[in-house]
């Protein structure tokens, strides 16, 4: 059974930082990503990594978040510094089951699996 659990999420001050992780179990994927949704807006794809660890970020992450894998513990992880109150979203983990590129890669059309998310919130 394909399975994706997040967790780190929590509430922070703006400047400060928060560690996301995804734990995966029940297939192998070709492509994760970070997406998250703000109340009102739109589902945004903030960060995604393939197979081979290439990455690619949104504008408005870029510098800020990092996006890692380690395939020994089977985790997906958002590392998000200098977290500003516009960053305050839900954010899903996500899993395709096939390799993506550029654009793609954020864009949760192309995604199959989904969990359930981990809700980030920064204060001003």
């Amino acid at each position: 059974q394909v399975q994706l659990v997040e967790s780190g999420g929590g509430s922070v001050q703006a400047g400060g930082s928060l560690r996301l992780s995804c734990a995966r179990s029940g297939y192998t994927y070709y492509t994760m990503g970070w997406f998250r949704q703000a109340p009102g807006k739109e589902r945004e794809g903030v960060a995604a990594i393939d197979s081979d660890g290439r990455t690619n970020y949104a504008d408005s992450v870029k510098g800020r978040f990092t996006i890692s894998k380690d395939n020994a513990k089977n985790t997906l992880y958002l590392q998000m510094n200098s977290l500003k109150t516009e960053d305050t979203a839900m954010y899903y983990c996500a899993a395709a089951g096939a390799s993506l590129w550029g654009v793609h890669m954020l864009t949760s059309y192309y995604y199959n699996y989904w969990g359930q998310g981990t809700q980030v919130a920064v204060s001003s």
